[in-house]
């Protein structure tokens, strides 16, 4: 196990390679140890609910998984009250938020507009929920939340 400072010093690290515009990117394994040695840290997912409805979703400590939709389904229109809807997740814009979707794309956005909001600690789950695609077109099977052995409840 990490200390919660290896942690954020290894997406910070990330941060500064890929010149990010938020503090940081964090792998599927790094994000579940921070939950777990940070009490306040959110994870916010933002797959649609017809997503959370088919796919699941990510089990983490009480109080500690919050849905706010990046997009809408269907459509994949944007959320007007993304923004309006994680302040009442979060509260605080000093509360550690860790995105999640996917396969870390729409992650990417979220957390650009909360940084840019002025959320000081928002770090990308890199990989998402359910990863990559394998050679058949599968998820699952390759990165990702679940791959990784992370506890999570199905659909």
């Amino acid at each position: 196990m990490s200390s919660l400072e290896q942690i954020l010093a290894q997406a910070d690290k990330r941060r500064a390679e890929h010149q990010l515009a938020y503090a940081g990117a964090l792998s599927p394994a790094e994000a579940f140890e921070l939950l777990q040695l940070d009490s306040s840290a959110r994870l916010v997912d933002v797959r649609t609910r017809a997503e959370l409805d088919w796919v699941g979703r990510p089990l983490v400590g009480d109080g500690q998984y919050a849905h706010v939709e990046w997009t809408r389904y269907p459509g994949g229109v944007p959320n007007p009250e993304f923004l309006a809807q994680l302040q009442q997740a979060v509260g605080s814009p000093d509360t550690p938020v860790l995105f999640l979707c996917r396969s870390a794309a729409r992650s990417k956005l979220a957390a650009v507009a909360a940084a840019q909001a002025g959320y000081t600690k928002v770090f990308d789950l890199l990989e998402g929920f359910e990863g990559d695609k394998d050679g058949n077109g599968h998820r699952k099977t390759v990165s990702g939340w679940c791959f990784r052995g992370l506890p999570w409840m199905g659909a």
